[in-house]
């Protein structure tokens, strides 16, 4: 697991994930692809899910874990983006994310991370942790990077 905070990199080009030497749009390669956004925030979901809808990915929103579970079922995502700290939210319910979508990769987006949380939130099956408030940039280049298969970006 990756651990990402939201230091500012002055390369960064929103829309676009870097591959190797050149900047790829999202658009060419992950359109399509569907994005579960799960926070008990709605401000905060709909900010998430407009970040992720400007890069060319596809959004549902899910307000609690319970509801998560609920959509990962019928919806099958090919990412889960989801606060930790909400209803029917916490470790059982990250076990249970995993239990029930087991090779979607599910990236963490937290306010408490602490070196225990991270390590409890890697031990559930997170793909990476992002640490609150992150920049919409650095939020988007890490859900592309976990999408290729690369893990998050750390930095």
């Amino acid at each position: 697991m990756r651990i990402v905070s939201s230091t500012p990199l002055s390369e960064a080009l929103l829309g676009h994930a870097y591959m190797g030497s050149k900047y790829v749009s999202a658009e060419q390669n992950h359109q399509g692809k569907l994005i579960l956004v799960v926070d008990d925030d709605a401000d905060m979901r709909s900010l998430l899910c407009d970040a992720l809808s400007d890069i060319g990915l596809q959004v549902a929103q899910a307000a609690d874990g319970t509801e998560a579970i609920e959509k990962s079922k019928s919806l099958r995502p090919q990412l889960v983006l989801t606060d930790l700290r909400m209803p029917t939210g916490g470790f059982d319910y990250l076990k249970q994310l995993r239990a029930q979508v087991p090779s979607c990769p599910v990236v963490l987006l937290t306010a408490f991370g602490n070196h225990k949380a991270k390590a409890e939130a890697a031990a559930c099956g997170v793909s990476a942790c992002l640490a609150k408030p992150i920049k919409l940039s650095d939020l988007q280049r890490a859900v592309l990077a976990v999408l290729d298969g690369e893990g998050a970006p750390s930095h």
